[in-house]
């Protein structure tokens, strides 16, 4: 009996694999518990068109990353702080705030903070180099710099 499988299922597959199993396996578990479905001729030409959909989007997907990443390229943010003759900053640079001023200089497309790896917030002065992860397969690179502000 060929069925698609829904869940992923141990020894068996993953999602949207087609597989064949014994009659009764499919017919008293894996359909019932709602792992599987029928492999039938339509079902099997569904499940092709939507893997060519999602392959369409995901390299939609990855080109459009891949251009905002070359518009990122070479962008620098300058933030103006407070900080003692040592150099610590009152307060930090985090990542909404480097979004927040990427966002105003002028991109086409809103960055998202979460985009930006930042594992702590920059609490000191200097030159940063911020990672922003825009896709799966593609990451650009922010230059943050942190001067102390002019009282």
């Amino acid at each position: 009996m060929k069925l698609i499988l829904k869940k992923p299922v141990a020894a068996l597959g993953e999602p949207d694999d087609v597989v064949e199993v014994k009659a009764g396996y499919g017919r008293n578990y894996l359909i019932p518990q709602g792992f599987a479905y029928m492999a039938s001729p339509a079902n099997v030409r569904r499940l092709e068109e939507e893997r060519k959909q999602a392959e369409e989007r995901s390299r939609r997907s990855y080109l459009e990353a891949r251009r905002r990443a070359a518009q990122l390229s070479g962008l620098s943010l300058t933030f103006h702080a407070r900080a003692s003759d040592d150099g610590k900053l009152f307060g930090s640079v985090t990542p909404a705030d480097i979004a927040d001023r990427a966002n105003e200089g002028g991109l086409d497309f809103e960055l998202e903070r979460r985009s930006i790896v930042l594992d702590d917030p920059v609490k000191t002065l200097g030159v940063f180099t911020v990672p922003v992860k825009l896709h799966q397969e593609v990451e650009a690179e922010i230059e943050v710099r942190v001067e102390r502000e002019d009282t």
